[in-house]
């Protein structure tokens, strides 16, 4: 029997892989968001907090946190068909920091999480972010009990440029975090546009 061209099986669709990163302060969720979202059982290298890490460790907040990452938290989600995401959630505290730059090689663009009892956890990570150019936005984790605050008065306290997306979520939520890394990709393609352009000009 011979098949037309519509009925022929159509060959597998070999999908983009994209690398993003999940950075952000101590305690903020990120182990919480790539274990939320990931469609595979997610890489974590957590270990138990100790009572002699606790004067390195600024726990205020997240009194009840029990472990923590000490090099990264790995995950995938498929997007679309073609699309896949490989997720790299990256260690909170400052003494870990050296491993940022391993991590952030080839990658599209970084969630940074925000917590607003500890907003200034994540100015570092928005920092590194800007100063190598990789294009990022703010998922701000609404915590259970803590107080919500306008977007606006969020984005004036972390003197965020107006290009830069800012949107809540809750990173136990598969669906809130999946909104939050297609906002992302959207944001990538739009920022690695706007400098192809201005390389043209």
């Amino acid at each position: 029997m011979i098949f037309g061209r519509s009925e022929r099986a159509k060959a597998p669709v070999e999908p983009v892989t994209l690398k993003i990163l999940v950075a952000g302060g101590f305690g903020v969720g990120k182990t919480t968001l790539v274990g939320a979202v990931s469609e595979i059982r997610p890489l974590r290298t957590e270990e138990l907090l100790t009572e002699a890490g606790r004067p390195v460790d600024d726990t205020s907040g997240v009194e009840g946190k029990r472990t923590t990452t000490v090099a990264m938290d790995f995950g995938r989600i498929t997007l679309r068909e073609d699309l896949v995401l490989y997720l790299f959630g990256t260690p909170g505290q400052e003494r870990f920091w050296f491993m940022w730059d391993e991590l952030s090689e080839g990658a599209l663009g970084a969630v940074v999480l925000a917590d607003t009892r500890r907003l200034e956890d994540c100015f570092a990570a928005i920092d590194y972010f800007e100063r190598r150019s990789i294009p990022f936005l703010v998922g701000v984790n609404c915590f259970e009990g803590a107080v919500r605050h306008p977007v606006e008065s969020v984005r004036q306290a972390l003197d965020l440029d107006d290009d830069v997306p800012l949107l809540l979520t809750d990173a136990r939520d598969r669906e809130s975090v999946k909104e939050v890394l297609v906002r992302l990709v959207q944001h990538a393609m739009e920022y690695a546009a706007d400098r192809r352009e201005a390389v043209v000009r």
